[in-house]
């Protein structure tokens, strides 16, 4: 979805709005929103609700109330309550759809969390933002020099400056605990501002940096996705996929989110099928399952000590076995069921309309001429010569 500055241009190039992440409409930044209430209107007396939706750097969210009743639209460049200070951002929501966020975040409209709107940004406010952002990578770099020769167990991975320049907050990831007291006080000493230190997940990381993952697009987390639940190993078990963590493992270098997309659909489809530890009882021999196709509704199945001899079977003849186990009436063996599988699948295709050779026209190879004509001459040489 993008705004109208982003369409094509002359001879179908893209135009570009050229505003990097901050485009007037907001249906070009990294975890917009889309105001499907914008077009309707109030009820007669009803007043707009009085607070909005702010976006910062990465997709850093909160919630603002507009106590000077002002005229905000998406976009529009704000200064906020900061402690100490003020801040900087941009609208990302307005209307009631606010409400609607508040109410699934859980944030009440009078809870100390909601901060109030001091005006709309001046130039002065944007001059000094955009002068402090600036400096953000000029500092990382510096910052991740000065954490290496203290020899911390932690990587610097944003820092993202109040929109005064009164502070900075240092994001970083680490395993263990870190005593960076030494580091904030030489931090303070290098850069003359405030230091926050702030610990992150590797996931947070992701979704804070951004990037394209293994399927061509940009990671889900810097996207869209806002709330990271856990994923584990048994969900790559039940899409029978195998444990290499090489293709499981995303940028954050967890487990993909992506593995709980479809996990319902085959949790449903495996409620159909038998377990697949339970064991098939035959007059043969017992059987054991050894592979599983769920979508397919299929299972093989090898004896005990034929572990190289597979029997494919369908859900309801597996059920029809275990069911026969059950009433001490074992089947004879798989074999009986294995053989009408094969005659359902197998298909006899017929020359009914008298289709001629797909390499009629083909032209013979050299190869198979030069064969021709040694072969004759053979024949010729082994023929009798006529006496006359």
């Amino acid at each position: 979805m993008a705004c109208g500055s982003c369409s094509t241009g002359k001879d179908g190039q893209p135009k570009g709005c050229k505003s990097n992440g901050s485009c007037g409409t907001d249906s070009c930044n990294k975890l917009s929103v889309f105001d499907w209430l914008s077009n309707m209107s109030l009820p007669n007396g009803q007043e707009a609700f009085n607070c909005v939706e702010v976006r910062f750097k990465n997709g850093r969210k909160h919630f603002y109330k507009n106590v000077e009743k002002l005229s905000l639209q998406i976009g529009d460049i704000v200064a906020t309550e900061a402690s100490p200070g003020h801040d900087v951002g941009q609208v990302s929501l307005t209307g009631e759809l606010v409400k609607v966020q508040m109410r699934k975040k859980r944030v009440k409209e009078d809870s100390d969390q909601v901060l109030k709107i001091y005006r709309k940004a001046s130039q002065k406010d944007i001059d000094v933002w955009t002068e402090a952002r600036n400096r953000e990578e000029q500092i990382k770099k510096r910052a991740r020099e000065i954490a290496i020769r203290l020899k911390l167990r932690m990587k610097i991975s944003d820092i993202e400056f109040q929109g005064d320049g009164s502070k900075a907050t240092f994001y970083y990831t680490a395993e263990d605990r870190v005593d960076f007291r030494q580091l904030i006080k030489e931090f303070a000493y290098e850069f003359k501002t405030r230091i926050e230190m702030r610990q992150i997940g590797f996931r947070q990381e992701a979704a804070r940096l951004g990037g394209i993952g293994s399927c061509g697009r940009e990671l889900c987390c810097s996207t869209w996705l806002t709330d990271f639940r856990s994923v584990t190993t048994s969900a790559a078990r039940y899409q029978q996929l195998s444990l290499n963590p090489q293709k499981l493992a995303g940028q954050c270098g967890k487990l993909k989110c992506c593995l709980n997309y479809e996990l319902d659909s085959y949790l449903d489809a495996l409620k159909e099928l038998p377990k697949q530890d339970s064991k098939l009882q035959t007059q043969k021999g017992t059987a054991v399952c050894q592979k599983i196709d769920i979508f397919k509704g299929s299972l093989w199945y090898a004896y005990e000590g034929e572990w190289m001899n597979w029997y494919e079977l369908k859900t309801d003849q597996v059920k029809k076995i275990i069911e026969a186990a059950k009433n001490k009436k074992p089947v004879a063996s798989l074999e009986e069921f294995s053989a009408e599988l094969e005659k359902e699948n197998k298909v006899d295709f017929g020359n009914v309309v008298g289709q001629d050779s797909l390499t009629r026209f083909d032209k013979p190879k050299k190869g198979q001429q030069k064969k021709r004509r040694n072969k004759r001459k053979k024949q010729r040489k082994k023929r009798p010569k006529n006496n006359a």
